[in-house]
């Protein structure tokens, strides 16, 4: 109330959430890896110069060996004689996909499941709690490894698969704020007066959850991203030849000392990719978190 009467009286107004994202250096930086790499996946078709399922006689060497990055080819050839950078743009495809439709359904599942428990206590708290303790004490990646193996690896499958072991975090996250929210005393108001708990929950407690949900959804994407690379790289992810930047290096590590750049190249691009995903999420909880504001 007084920071808005203030700015009225001022004639100044807060800057959006872009407006400050782009004021800042790094998440600057992350914002533009992001964009290219998303731009390089929705454009793929027009941006590819070759299909990236073509095995080209004209690419290996005389004795079968990848080429290295030339004018035709500009980051070289695989083992079969196909075209890095353009597995590597539609690789783009594969990571994003799964890096948004697994962490969109991790965050789904988490917020739902910390919500609960922190809202309605009792045996509610206890049954979803200590099922999500359960499931952090398994090591993520183990636990991918052995969903992985039980079902026919495909693309929809590892998205489900890694949003079955990242949901545990982000329940942690707001169970623990729902828990702080439900005691203020404008929840106990609503509910004091007849409020049913569908209209705290949407109307009073959600929306003071946004922002971490949001800062977590962001960050969680970089994590999603490395993880399906680690499963495709052990072969247990989206499978060749559909090309995804993890099972790029997966195909071709036997050729890493006499062609790096096929193992090289794509571990950029994914660490990248990573990367941007990470400053953009340290940016908006500097942001969102109003114990960071006034820090930057």
């Amino acid at each position: 109330m007084s920071q808005t009467v203030a700015e009225k009286n001022t004639g100044t107004q807060t800057p959006s959430v872009m407006v400050r994202l782009l004021r800042r250096p790094l998440a600057l930086t992350g914002l533009i890896i992001i964009a290219v790499v998303v731009l390089a996946a929705v454009f793929a078709p027009w941006l590819a110069p070759y299909n990236p399922y073509e095995q080209f006689f004209e690419g290996l060497t005389i004795e079968g060996a990848p080429l290295p990055p030339n004018a035709q080819f500009w980051f070289g050839t695989d083992l079969v004689g196909r075209d890095l950078f353009s597995r590597l743009i539609y690789g783009a495809q594969t990571s994003l996909i799964i890096g948004v439709v697994a962490n969109g359904i991790a965050v789904v599942i988490g917020s739902a499941v910390g919500i609960s428990a922190g809202y309605f206590r009792g045996w509610v708290d206890t049954v979803l709690m200590r099922f999500t303790d359960l499931m952090m004490a398994f090591p993520a990646l183990l636990l991918a490894i052995v969903l992985a193996a039980i079902f026919s690896p495909s693309l929809w499958i590892v998205a489900m698969v890694i949003a079955m072991v990242n949901w545990v975090q982000i329940a942690r996250v707001t169970y623990t704020e729902t828990r702080s929210i439900a005691e203020r005393d404008f929840v106990v108001a609503e509910r004091a007066m007849g409020a049913g708990a569908g209209r705290i929950l949407f109307r009073h407690i959600l929306p003071h959850l946004l922002s971490t949900i949001i800062v977590w959804a962001t960050l969680g994407i970089a994590t999603t991203v490395l993880l399906e690379a680690t499963l495709s790289f052990l072969g247990i992810g989206v499978q060749p030849p559909i090309p995804s930047w993890g099972n790029i290096i997966f195909e071709n590590q036997t050729y890493f000392t006499s062609a790096p750049w096929l193992v090289f190249i794509p571990g950029v691009a994914i660490l990248a990719l990573a990367l941007g995903f990470n400053l953009v999420g340290d940016a908006l909880r500097d942001i969102l978190d109003p114990t960071q504001q006034g820090r930057h």
